[in-house]
């Protein structure tokens, strides 16, 4: 499961306001769990907004047993803060349950005949992993793999994983494994930027966890791999699963290549270990942010006395010979999100500028706002254009607008290109007028946007008659209608009866 942290000065409350769990079958009826929990900020003076985070874990049985359940422990909630527990794997729906503590979560085997009849065989060492754990593959009977998930309105102080195996001094009873299982949980961190209108970074950072066995020694240790992308789109929980492209898993999707992760006791120790974090700047247009953490176990030396890893190159940057062990998790992790920012588009010539110097578009098109803060934009057509008005986060024609981003708010501003159009008389008196301001004799000139179809009126004096036009209209009629996409001239003919 996933927790929000935000830095907002005003308000650091956090709202769950709706959860949302879906589960699609995947080429053909191979199906997904997904572990979500939907929660949203709630905060003032903010720089980005998290709608949401998805997830899943896959996890293999280790254990050496035979599995006939999984439980997740969750410190600090109660059961109505469960929103919803995943059904689609051999276990079928979990019990939910009270603790002294919080709450347990557990799919549990039916049991009938002596024996239960649901089980996760144990999976066996140095075989492949990745892909094995879908209901409907192949392989996801034999692969001892399996998967998840819960959905939460409240942030637990604590959880923990482990795998069911019957109590052999109690029959028919399940009891769980530990120590608890080597999944990571991410939790988010929006940090503002240094300079004012850059965009935010967003932070993940998780904790180890395997729990020491006492205060005083280090826990089990793990190797990290982090892979990560952001796009421009949300991601639906369907898609967060090892199968689908949309996952980082590529090389050059690695966000880090190793790190080592054990809880460290309470003294003696600095904290480096026992958290990690991963931080990188958004993108203006960023709407996801996906990682994928896969966990290996450390199978290199540990100190005798503490039970700190000793990695071979002392620093533990990267795993030596005979240090990297089997899989033991990926943890699949998406954060849904916009940042609160001011983006400019044009059509035509022409720049917008906001009052606080932050946009000046031209050059700079796009700055990052704190939430409700109010932005005024001001269009300045280029020379020839003319401003038509906004489109998008602002409406309107007329020069200023302001806009107040609660999200990621695009403003389009409107410039269209104008050509002279004039008119002009010959032969005898008698006078050109148009509805684009037109009135020759004392107005001969005006400037029109491109695309513009223009009217022209020729009208005779009293004792003189209309010719013909000459110039960009022609024909004997009074009226000539013309498109203006370019400079135009026209000339009415008069002569006297």
């Amino acid at each position: 499961m996933y927790l929000i942290k935000t830095t907002s000065d005003k308000s650091k409350n956090f709202c769950a306001e709706s959860l949302l769990f879906a589960v699609k079958s995947v080429a053909a009826a191979v199906s997904v769990a997904l572990l979500v929990l939907f929660m949203f900020v709630g905060a003032n003076a903010q720089t980005a907004n998290i709608y949401g985070q998805l997830g899943n874990f896959d996890v293999i049985n280790h254990t050496g047993h035979h599995s006939h359940g999984f439980e997740i422990e969750l410190e600090g909630i109660h059961p109505e803060d469960v929103f919803y527990s995943y059904s689609y794997q051999r276990y079928g729906a979990a019990h939910i349950t009270a603790t002294a503590t919080g709450t347990l979560v557990r799919w549990e085997s039916p049991y009938s005949g002596g024996a239960f009849t649901a089980t996760t065989i144990p999976h066996a060492p140095n075989t492949p992993f990745a892909g094995s754990c879908y209901m409907g593959g192949a392989s996801y009977d034999s692969s001892g793999c399996e998967h998840f998930g819960v959905s939460l309105q409240a942030t637990p102080t604590r959880t923990q994983y482990r795998w069911l195996i019957e109590d052999a001094a109690n029959p028919g009873t399940l009891i769980g494994v530990n120590p608890p299982l080597a999944i990571v949980s991410p939790v988010y961190t929006i940090i503002p930027p240094v300079r004012e209108g850059d965009a935010p970074e967003l932070e993940a950072e998780i904790e180890a966890p395997e729990p020491a066995e006492a205060p005083e020694l280090y826990g089990n240790a793990q190797w990290v791999k982090v892979f990560k992308t952001q796009l421009n789109r949300e991601v639906s929980l369907d898609e967060l699963i090892t199968i689908n492209e949309v996952v980082p898993q590529g090389a050059a999707q690695v966000e880090t290549e190793w790190e080592l992760i054990q809880d460290e006791p309470a003294s003696n120790s600095n904290g480096n270990r026992r958290q990690r974090r991963n931080q990188g700047a958004l993108n203006f247009d960023t709407r996801s942010v996906l990682r994928r953490y896969e966990v290996y176990a450390y199978t290199g030396t540990y100190d005798p006395v503490t039970h700190e890893a000793l990695c071979a190159d002392l620093v533990c940057n990267a795993p030596g010979e005979g240090e990297l062990g089997e899989f033991q998790s990926a943890q699949m992790a998406a954060v849904n999100l916009s940042v609160n920012s001011v983006s400019i588009a044009k059509t035509g010539s022409g720049t917008v500028e906001s009052a606080d110097r932050l946009l000046n578009c031209g050059t700079k098109c796009t700055a990052s706002y704190n939430l409700n803060t109010a932005v005024t934009l001001t269009a300045t057509p280029a020379k020839d254009f003319l401003f038509t008005g906004w489109g998008g986060a602002c409406t309107g024609n007329i020069l200023s607008c302001i806009v107040t981003p609660t999200d990621a708010a695009n403003v389009i501003a409107n410039f269209v290109q104008t050509f002279s159009v004039s008119a002009k008389t010959s032969g005898g008196k008698g006078a050109v007028t148009s509805p684009a301001g037109i009135n020759c004799g004392k107005t001969c000139s005006v400037k029109v946007a491109r695309g513009t179809n223009v009217a022209f009126t020729a009208t005779p004096e009293p004792g003189f008659r209309f010719v013909n036009w000459t110039g960009s209209c022609s024909g004997t009629a009074t009226t000539c209608t013309i498109p203006i996409n370019n400079i135009a001239s026209v000339q009415a003919n008069f002569a006297k009866n």
